[in-house]
């Protein structure tokens, strides 16, 4: 199921739709980041396709015009991929795969895809593969073109059908194997959380390619692997970090994105484990990405969704050595000024009047600001620990305010 090869630049079509729930702007929004998962994946976009539609085409998700149009293209183009920026349904994906006549993909199988490149372990590779079987299962007609499918009825039943059902049952099998697998795995990671004793746990969360694996390196001073591609970091790392005197676990785990695909959520269950039974949350935000507040809302939405919402949580602006606020011309009388034009400071003091002295803005890469992190990363780990044990308070003393050197105990 999971094969790991060196992939060509494949090319390939980008298709979505704009409709109430997702405007013209939003729609380009997603389209832009379903080219960086193209990308990752191995594919190079040659162009995309929009269409306005009140609600997707349940045959062919877009209308037959527009179809018509992506057909020519691939066919003069010589493309290999069309990817959907929404999930099809198996329908639809069997009769576009017949009108195009090429490779047909959703952005829920190009972020597994992604997945099954990136899983490293065997912890990450079965819950891949588990979400891709859950996948697969419903589309598993659409795959026995090459045998013929009769209609039912006396007589009529064609041998296609039984290898579906064969196969059916095959892949059933399969997911219940890789459960099975998972639940023991699951065992035995409760049992290593348990061996780490009291230490106070600190998970790093929040969207894909944010810069939670650089940050991880250089508090932790680890070589976790980090890239800027999506879903660079797939396998929960856990390192004992150690600022001033004070010891505590910071774990970087899996980022999330929109549209994250339901069965991905459920067989990485365990991993998200980490930040639920984390005593503390630090949310990594890209703040040079123009859409960042929607990310921090689709971070939080995961959050809630796994149970972590009510985690205390230090909001960390990464990136700021990016941050490029719009412009507008000293002639230009027409433009409105928004958010995208705040500056930096601007964005400080909207975050510092939201959430208090929880926010902080830092460059992992460049190192700015990078004292006042670990400074609010020890001040809050100190006041978990010190409640956990009270007795152990004169070990560890404060920071100063105005030095910012550790206070001397009387």
């Amino acid at each position: 199921m999971l094969e790991k090869e060196n992939i060509e630049y494949e090319k390939s079509v980008l298709i979505g739709i704009i409709n109430q729930q997702q405007d013209e702007e939003k729609s380009k929004e997603y389209l832009d980041e379903l080219e960086f998962l193209t990308y990752t994946a191995g594919g190079e976009v040659a162009k995309r396709f929009t269409q306005k539609l009140d609600t997707p085409n349940p045959k062919t998700f877009i209308g037959t015009g527009k179809m018509e149009d992506v057909r020519t293209f691939i066919t003069e183009n010589d493309v290999g991929t069309a990817i959907f920026d929404d999930e099809l349904s198996p329908a639809q994906q069997k009769n576009i795969e017949k009108i195009l006549k090429c490779k047909v993909v959703d952005r829920t199988y190009l972020i597994l895809d992604i997945f099954a490149q990136r899983a490293q372990t065997s912890y990450a590779r079965t819950q891949v593969e588990l979400a891709q079987y859950e996948y697969l299962l419903p589309r598993l007609a659409g795959l026995w073109t090459h045998l013929e499918r009769q209609r039912g009825g006396i007589g009529m039943r064609g041998p296609g059908e039984t290898e579906i059902e064969t196969d059916r049952r095959i892949v059933r099998d399969k997911i219940k194997q890789l459960k099975d697998k998972l639940k023991i795995i699951d065992k035995q990671m409760a049992v290593q959380r348990g061996n780490r004793g009291q230490l106070v746990r600190v998970s790093l969360v929040g969207y894909t390619n944010v810069g939670k694996s650089t940050l991880m390196n250089v508090i932790s001073k680890s070589d976790v692997f980090a890239e800027n591609k999506l879903f660079a970091t797939l396998d929960t790392t856990v390192r004992k970090v150690v600022i001033r005197n004070l010891p505590f676990l910071l774990t970087d785990t899996v980022g999330f994105i929109r549209k994250l695909p339901t069965q991905l959520v459920e067989s990485f269950k365990s991993t998200l484990d980490e930040v639920r039974e984390s005593d503390l949350v630090l949310h990594i935000v890209d703040i040079s990405h123009p859409n960042f507040e929607e990310h921090i809302a689709s971070v939080n939405q995961i959050l809630d969704e796994i149970g972590a919402a009510d985690k205390p949580t230090v909001m960390v602006f990464n990136k700021i050595d990016a941050y490029q606020p719009e412009e507008i011309e000293e002639d230009d009388l027409v433009t409105e000024r928004t958010s995208a034009h705040y500056t930096l400071e601007e964005w400080e003091r909207t975050w510092m009047n939201r959430i208090g002295d929880n926010a902080l803005f830092i460059s992992a890469i460049n190192k700015e600001n990078i004292e006042d992190f670990r400074r609010k990363v020890y001040e809050e780990v100190r006041k978990i620990h010190i409640t956990r044990f009270p007795y152990n308070n004169f070990l560890y003393p404060e920071y100063d305010k105005y030095t910012g050197e550790l206070k001397d105990e009387e």
